[in-house]
């Protein structure tokens, strides 16, 4: 049996954990066994990477960007061999809030980095492994970012200015608009019961198509 691995994406506050545990919900719900997991993290090295990239208190750290790209792609690297391949190979659907296409968005759109340079780093790290489908949460880096409390604000969404989220948005849309086949792009300024909506009906047109 091979699984489906899809992979939910966006600016930061675009609602892609909330989402992502609904959605694994109603496919249970459906009969499919789900396995939901998130970057960084997901492993217990993988946590404790992310506390490292992620905490506000790594804030006072200098870290360059090609070091976060390399932080998050070991991350990834676990994920991979520990989650996200043995449960395909078990014919399960692998939900992930992020994953290599964050990657190219904030260290590559985001940070400057080159674009082709980060995806030969992914692709070692995952051993070439992509998502069967993507959908892109789409949001406003203004209203994404209102929507996080400042004291619940994580590394990124602290330290890094407006300037910085809306080249990471750009950078989501124009790798969405590379690969149709495997984006979708759903509107996340809305109520989250309507955002819900729609993505669970893009998920079951590509399970029937």
């Amino acid at each position: 049996m091979v699984g489906r691995f899809i992979t939910l994406e966006g600016p930061e506050g675009a609602g892609k954990t909330v989402l992502a545990r609904r959605l694994a919900e109603a496919l249970e719900l459906r009969g499919h066994a789900v396995r939901l997991t998130r970057e960084p993290g997901g492993t217990p090295l993988g946590e404790r990477v992310r506390a490292l990239l992620l905490e506000r208190s790594s804030g006072d750290l200098a870290i360059d960007a090609r070091a976060d790209a390399l932080l998050f792609n070991a991350a990834r690297a676990q994920l991979v061999a520990e989650v996200i391949r043995p449960a395909l190979e078990a014919g399960e659907i692998v939900l992930c809030a992020r994953f290599a296409d964050s990657t190219l968005a904030y260290q590559g759109h985001g940070a400057g980095l080159p674009v082709d340079e980060l995806r030969a780093i992914a692709d070692v790290a995952t051993g070439g492994l992509a998502p069967d489908l993507t959908i892109l949460l789409d949001v406003d880096p203004e209203v994404g970012l209102r929507r996080k409390a400042p004291g619940a604000r994580n590394r990124f969404e602290a330290s890094f200015d407006l300037d910085f989220h809306r080249r990471v948005r750009a950078g989501f849309l124009e790798l969405a608009a590379q690969e149709p086949e495997r984006w979708r792009v759903v509107d996340s300024t809305r109520h989250v019961d309507r955002v819900f909506e729609d993505l669970l009906g893009v998920v079951r047109a590509a399970e029937a198509s």
